[in-house]
């Protein structure tokens, strides 16, 4: 059976997918719920400082308020995915929706620290759910090859599009109106995205139900929150602390667990089977890559800006903004390429471009901000872009409708995993680096851009490794 045959064919006790007269306008509101779950793990970070003067918050906890909501999204998002193929997808998509956007008022109208780091965890469960079903959504309401590799462009570009308007959208709302207005932002979308698809998509036609595997679901859950908790505090507690070390263990122990269980199980959350299908197999390897190298990359731009060529936190937000309108115009144009060469070439290709970016930034960097920062971020944007449109579609070619949501919420959680990984191992060699220049003599700034350095050359081989993956990872035909 072809791939295409295998994602428009439904099982016995699938759900089949939801109609729509207006998918494409459905896609709209789709991609737009999307953009809000990636915009909020980065805009909160310009609004941080702030944060901590109102609620009375040290650097620690002000970490937490990034932790809180990231380890329930990353550890939640296979069960989520899986949740919306039994449930339905549409369902449980309104059902995310809703749940993000009463979280986000609570967290704006927040009085205290706990009260902020209970809405940021509530955000972030229900941010598991929504993302899994929203691309589930998407492949099914758009079966045919062509139109779906259109819709993922546009999917992606907007989504894509979260990350680097983060910090500019941060700044500014920060200082217009508070650091409550990152929180509220999102409520008024949130309705609107709650009024505005149920008109455009059908309800979901259930299929036989189908029982749920709960010891797999919670071994998942608890082992890669456990591992997502290990990496996001390692770099500030130290690899060799108790706690990371324990956080670590426990999260193998949990995760060896779980695959134990999948192969007993007859109901299985992640049937161990579907890695057979290779085109999946590799688009969640690669993404797990290009996640790691985007956090990381995002991160060190943010703060090289600043602390290297002096730039202040509204200024560095519009700096980005070249990456962001090369990210979004090259997604919009990689279903024309991929009609073309074909779907793991421009993946290849789109990786290859991301690389030459970052090396010609790594090498340009003191150079100035047009020629040292501005021109390579367009390179990086519209590799960027290609890259995680292309490597979405992967992960999601040749899957059942039966288990759409569980691609979706593998290559959501391969993302997630791979951006604590990508910060975790790169943040801490470009810190080893900066202090290894501070012992030498260097003055502060210089010890910071070399660090940097390190830590842009260490994304380019990443995204090396991906396009290597992409080549050598072949379909079974």
């Amino acid at each position: 059976m072809s791939a295409t045959a295998a994602t428009t064919t439904a099982t016995a006790g699938a759900t089949p997918a939801p109609r729509s007269a207006h998918r494409w306008w459905a896609l709209a509101v789709l991609a737009l719920a999307q953009f809000l779950v990636v915009l909020d793990a980065s805009i909160v970070n310009i609004a941080l400082p702030s944060v901590g003067t109102a609620l009375g918050l040290d650097t620690a906890a002000l970490a937490w308020v990034i932790t809180a909501y990231v380890l329930p999204f990353g550890g939640l998002l296979l069960l989520g995915g899986r949740l919306a193929d039994r449930f339905g997808h549409r369902r449980v998509f309104l059902v995310g929706v809703a749940g993000f956007t009463a979280a986000s008022l609570l967290a704006g109208l927040s009085i205290g620290g706990g009260m902020l780091l209970a809405a940021r965890a509530v955000q972030g469960g229900f941010a598991a759910l929504l993302a899994p079903a929203s691309l589930a959504l998407l492949t099914q309401l758009f079966p045919d090859s062509e139109a779906r590799g259109k819709a993922l462009g546009v999917w992606g570009a907007v989504a894509g599009m979260g990350s680097a308007a983060g910090v500019l959208l941060g700044g500014v709302l920060t200082a217009a109106f508070g650091w409550p207005a990152v929180f509220f932002v999102n409520v008024p979308v949130g309705i609107l995205v709650l009024i505005v698809l149920p008109r455009l998509v059908g309800r979901d036609a259930r299929g036989a139900a189908e029982r749920m595997d709960g010891a797999g679901a919670t071994t998942a859950t608890l082992g890669l929150a456990a591992v997502v908790a290990a990496l996001s505090e390692g770099s500030a507690l130290g690899w060799t602390h108790p706690l990371v070390l324990g956080l670590a263990a426990a999260g193998a122990v949990l995760l060896a667990a779980f695959v134990l269980i999948e192969r007993r199980s007859a109901h299985p959350l992640v049937p161990l089977g579907f890695f057979r299908n290779r085109d999946a197999a590799a688009g969640d390897l690669v993404m797990l890559l290009v996640g790691g190298a985007t956090v990381a990359l995002f991160f060190a731009l943010s703060v090289y800006l600043q602390e290297v060529l002096r730039l202040d936190a509204l200024t560095a937000g519009l700096s980005q903004l070249p990456l962001a309108v090369a990210l979004v115009a090259v997604a919009g144009l990689v279903p024309i390429v991929v009609a073309r060469v074909g779907l793991r070439a421009t993946l290849a290709g789109s990786l290859v471009v991301l690389a030459a970016g970052v090396a010609w930034f790594t090498i340009a960097a003191p150079t100035g901000l047009l020629t040292g920062f501005i021109l390579p971020s367009v390179v990086i944007g519209a590799g960027l872009g290609a890259a995680f449109v292309t490597a979405t579609q992967l992960a999601v070619r040749g899957v059942a409708e039966r288990e759409s949501g569980l691609a979706s919420g593998l290559v959501n959680t391969s993302q997630q995993i791979g951006g604590a990984l990508g910060l975790a191992g790169l943040g801490t060699v470009a810190a080893a680096q900066t202090a290894t220049l501070l012992a030498q003599g260097h003055s502060q700034a210089d010890a910071a851009a070399g660090g940097f350095q390190l830590l842009f050359g260490g994304v380019a081989v990443l995204a090396i490794i991906a396009a290597a993956i992409t080549v050598v990872v072949r379909s079974r035909r």
